[in-house]
């Protein structure tokens, strides 16, 4: 009986080119190694921060030079944002927005038209007046916490911005503000790198498992180096002894300031405070050490210049 299976069409490997059958076949191309990954996103990152500090700075030196209402209003702009995403981070506490916002106004404005003594009675008058407010709208739960919640941004965020004021109408006050935002950021974007490419140990894992002993120490060099260079260049009315504590504020407030949001955010379970600066979070992860610093800069150089 004649058989009814068909022949095999089954084929062997097809010859490449070369006749070795299959063996000269094209491979995918092989992924990038991590190390490359890293230094790719290192270096995407780096650019990223540049591409958003520079033109940030021009303005903020201009700005700074030009001063009057123009100055004032820049920081009522950049308090009033900073001010906003800390009270939408801290919705559940029910803050109350309307308190802080005029607590900044008034803040800066007096830090603008009288001085030091005012902005501290403003300060000092929020208290009360936001009482008020809670009695007003009849509030009974987590009154503790609106309370809280709304003096933590007056008295963290529209102090500080009140006294960036304060610190420009002192005498060469208004290079010693460039010098310590110089510092600030610097030391910042060092810290950044120095942890990237030389962390091993972590600086605070509860708070900020990103932020390591070796970047703290790479931000707290370039800090000192930053303001003693301001020292040379400034030297007909600056001192290496005015620069290196202007510099030691920048090196201890600055990285207190960043944790000191890190902390808060964790508080809150949110990664960044906002998204104005896209990658880089809100302004007030931009801001959180210049805070601290130009605080604490106020008063050191008031106490040389006086």
């Amino acid at each position: 009986m004649p058989s009814t299976r068909r022949p095999s069409t089954a084929r062997g490997p097809r010859s490449s080119p070369d006749g070795a059958g299959g063996q000269g076949a094209r491979r995918p191309p092989a992924r990038p190694s991590r190390q490359t990954r890293r230094g790719r996103g290192r270096r995407s990152d780096l650019l990223a921060r540049i591409l958003v500090a520079v033109p940030a700075a021009v303005v903020v030196i201009v700005l700074i030079d030009l001063g009057g209402l123009a100055w004032a209003i820049f920081l009522i702009v950049i308090g009033a944002v900073c001010l906003h995403e800390l009270y939408r981070m801290l919705g559940r506490w029910k803050p109350v927005p309307l308190v802080g916002f005029a607590a900044l106004v008034g803040m800066v404005l007096a830090a603008r038209f009288a001085g030091h003594r005012q902005v501290l009675e403003v300060a000092a008058g929020v208290l009360p007046v936001l009482f008020a407010v809670l009695l007003a709208r009849g509030q009974r739960e987590r009154l503790t916490l609106s309370v809280a919640s709304t003096l933590l941004g007056i008295w963290w965020i529209a102090f500080a911005v009140a006294h960036a004021e304060l610190l420009r109408r002192l005498p060469h006050g208004g290079a010693v503000l460039i010098d310590v935002l110089a510092g600030t950021f610097l030391a910042d974007t060092a810290a950044y790198l120095g942890g990237r490419l030389f962390g091993r140990r972590l600086l605070a894992p509860t708070i900020s498992p990103g932020k390591t002993v070796e970047g703290l120490f790479c931000g707290v060099l370039v800090a000192f180096l930053t303001l003693f260079l301001a020292g040379l260049l400034q030297n007909t009315w600056m001192t290496q002894g005015h620069a290196l504590a202007l510099g030691l504020a920048v090196a201890v407030l600055g990285p207190l300031g960043d944790l000191f949001e890190s902390a808060i955010k964790r508080d809150a379970h949110i990664k960044d405070t906002g998204s104005l600066f896209r990658a880089h979070g809100g302004a007030l992860d931009r801001a959180d050490a210049a805070l601290f610093t130009v605080l604490g800069s106020y008063y050191i150089w008031f106490a040389i210049v006086h």
